[in-house]
């Protein structure tokens, strides 16, 4: 039964040189996989040590480490479920997520213990660690008395291995729930669908506590026994310092966007990388097409969710098929995805609706949410993904936005990723949002929210007349707005949420 633990899967696939180099830090700390190995039998050993109950959780909200990640594989070889949290969470979230998961174990830094201690023990925590970026805290004194060596936790396939709670844009956050075997088919799946191969390196420079760092990037290093170059705070300088010691790096659009600044990025600095990849948000054709030019590389956009991990993804081989900017590819070996109307109608390709998938990725449901989970469901078991996408002919799909996004003015469906793409490509605009606000007449029309070029300048009644020259009226915007920048979170989302509520009073009386 160990078999269907992913931590086995993750281990078996170390190299047989335990000593070998397994993680490097920006700050030049080294550790081998029998490093690995050790801390996380000894973490695995002090979380059994606590005596808790079966698929008792563990929730962590710390700073990006070497320590914190090995954590996360001690959760899942003690058999454990692992509870990821922003670190950009305050107090009425936590209080939020502790007090629906009700973890065993919470573990924090230092600096949050005085407020996330008594959060904890109130929902009934048996065990508050703490444990820092710098190596420090309770957790790790604690550990180090313990045995390095464990044996892994007997888990069956649907046994939860982890409970990732989605952004919240819209009401409360729900905990995704994510089985052993959710997990390790989609590693298996990418090792081969990306390529990976014996002498890849990977620069890791995401967060944690995300699907797209914690589960794309970390097992697609572990499982094929490649070593990492860690990069704990994102920073363009280091990262384009580390790329001609990688093979591999996987970022956020806005890390491109960044990346692309730094003059020291060139196809030389570049030259013996096999890999880049782009997902978490939609990447502009503009930062596609730049980062050919400058790297001679062609970005892999792929497409997933916290409910689901990898869905879909552009080719990695070349027979495959081109990677096509502004798509996030095809769906992956055993994955289905589908597009259907309102009445739940399969449309025909090219047209737009609501994507459904199903797959061996696909998660159990919504923690304590079974009513939630049902809805999200079909009645044939496909997930309904909250996206508005369609499948073309060749079988790319696109993923046009939200459903929450999708703006029905004068009774038409307005998709907003479709007039943002045509302002994108306008002079001087460096990226814009198009939300939908409440209208006395329309019911709801659009609004446009754009950035400027550094030097650029900007006029609103020109954008919008340019808009009018290419699209239909009922898709124009009813207000154009010049911002400094577009809120985002973490992962590099534009937050729309925030810009409907900041312009949803402009044309009400």
């Amino acid at each position: 039964m160990s078999k269907h633990n992913l931590f086995a899967a993750l281990r078996a696939a170390f190299p047989k040189d335990l000593d070998s180099l397994a993680i490097e830090t920006d700050d030049g700390l080294q550790y081998s996989w029998r490093d690995l190995d050790r801390a996380t039998a000894m973490m695995a050993n002090l979380l059994q040590s606590l005596d808790l109950e079966p698929g008792a959780r563990i929730a962590v909200q710390v700073d990006k480490s070497v320590e914190a990640a090995m954590l996360y594989l001690a959760t899942l070889r003690a058999g454990y479920v692992f509870l990821p949290l922003n670190t950009a969470y305050q107090s009425a979230e936590i209080e939020y997520f502790v007090g629906n998961a009700e973890p065993a174990v919470v573990v924090c830094s230092t600096r949050n213990f005085g407020w996330v201690s008594p959060i904890a023990f109130k929902a009934g925590a048996r065990a508050v660690f703490t444990l820092n970026e710098d190596r420090t805290g309770s957790l790790l004194e604690r550990a180090v008395h313990m045995r390095d060596t464990h044996t892994v936790a007997q888990k069956g396939p649907d046994d939860l291995a982890a409970i990732l709670y989605t952004s919240g844009t819209t009401g409360r956050s729900k905990g995704a729930m994510l089985s052993h075997d959710n997990l390790l088919s989609n590693a298996v799946v990418l090792k081969s669908y990306w390529g990976w191969e014996k002498g890849d390196v990977l620069i890791h420079a995401l967060p944690i506590f995300h699907v797209h760092g914690l589960f794309v990037a970390l097992h697609g290093a572990l499982i094929n026994g490649s070593p990492m170059r860690w990069v704990s705070k994102f920073d363009p300088k280091t990262v384009v310092r580390l790329l001609p010691r990688a093979t591999v790096f996987m970022g956020v659009p806005t890390l491109y966007v960044r990346l692309l600044a730094e003059p020291a990025l060139t196809r030389q600095a570049c030259a013996g990388m096999r890999l880049f990849i782009s997902g978490s948000a939609p990447l502009l054709i503009e930062t596609f097409r730049e980062w050919q030019e400058r790297t001679g590389h062609t970005i892999l956009e792929r497409y997933g969710m916290s409910e689901t991990a990898m869905l879909t993804s552009n080719p990695y081989l070349a027979s495959q098929g081109p990677r096509r900017g502004g798509t996030v590819g095809f769906p992956l070996p055993g994955v289905g995805v589908r597009v259907h109307d309102e009445t739940g109608r399969e449309l025909p390709a090219g047209e737009i609706g609501g994507i459904e998938v199903r797959g061996p990725n696909v998660f159990k449901g919504y923690w304590r949410m079974p009513e939630k989970t049902r809805e999200e469901f079909t009645a044939d078991g496909w997930f309904k993904t909250g996206d508005v996408g369609m499948i073309d002919a060749q079988g790319y799909v696109t993923i046009v936005g939200r459903s929450k996004d999708l703006i029905i003015s004068g009774g038409y469906n307005v998709y907003p990723a479709e007039i943002e793409g045509y302002i994108n490509e306008m002079p001087g605009v460096a990226e814009s949002a198009v939300v939908g606000v409440p209208h006395p007449d329309f019911g709801e029309v659009g609004v446009a929210v754009v950035t400027a070029k550094p030097g650029a300048s900007l006029k609103a009644e020109q954008i919008l007349a340019s808009l009018k020259a290419r699209l239909a009226n009922f898709k124009i915007p009813k207000h154009c707005a010049e911002v400094s920048e577009l809120p985002r979170n973490t992962m590099g989302k534009v937050q729309k949420n925030l810009l409907r509520d900041q312009y949803k009073g402009l044309f009400q009386s």
